[in-house]
């Protein structure tokens, strides 16, 4: 028999993300494409999440929906990376979705917000970005990651998580090495968002 480690936690229910998938779902059908890998890809998470809510959550084998994020400082001038501490490549800031998130855009904010420290993050909530990449979750599965801008404000101070090894800012035309496929397709959306940003 083995030792009581403390209580066990059930997984969530589907239902838990029922107002997350109606909120992906709505968001994605509306969205207009930056590219057109993004299409096909948001045609794509469009067919998985006709599964229902349990394709937003990590239990899902056949893949589920994540949300990530590139972080940007006030002028543009600089973008925020973490050296991922499983498989050793910069990346942007992002990870899966919970229960609690209501939206795509606040699980972004949030998973951007844990994984730099920095407080008074905001997001632009239209989607820059859709990838879909195969991942190591239950054994070998799909993220269809759902992409967005946010902004930090002047004078952030980053604090490394437990999920990486390092946090970086770097030019948006000088980004470091070895970078994950994906990343840097982020910089001329979110480049776009933060123009409309600082216009409104």
């Amino acid at each position: 028999m083995l030792p009581a480690t403390g209580p066990v936690v059930p997984s969530p229910t589907a239902e838990a993300y029922a107002d997350l998938h109606a909120d992906a779902s709505a968001v994605l059908a509306g969205w207009r494409p930056t590219g057109p890998a993004a299409g096909a890809a948001r045609d794509r998470t469009l067919e998985l999440l006709t599964a229902g809510p349990v394709a937003m959550s990590r239990s899902h084998r056949a893949g589920h929906v994540t949300a990530s994020a590139l972080v940007l400082d006030p002028t543009g001038g600089r973008v925020l990376l973490c050296l991922h501490g499983k498989f050793r490549k910069w990346v942007q800031l992002g990870g899966h979705c919970e229960p609690g998130d209501r939206t795509l855009a606040v699980a972004a904010l949030r998973e951007a917000t844990e994984e730099s420290g920095i407080a008074g993050l905001t997001v632009d909530p239209v989607p820059i970005d859709v990838d879909i990449h195969p991942v190591s979750c239950q054994g070998g599965s799909l993220h269809y990651d759902v992409r967005f801008a946010i902004f930090a404000p002047a004078g952030a101070t980053e604090r490394v998580s437990a999920e990486s090894e390092a946090l970086g800012w770097f030019p948006p035309d000088r980004l470091p090495e070895p970078l994950a496929d994906g990343t840097v397709q982020l910089v001329a959306p979110a480049l776009a968002a933060l123009r409309g940003h600082t216009a409104r």
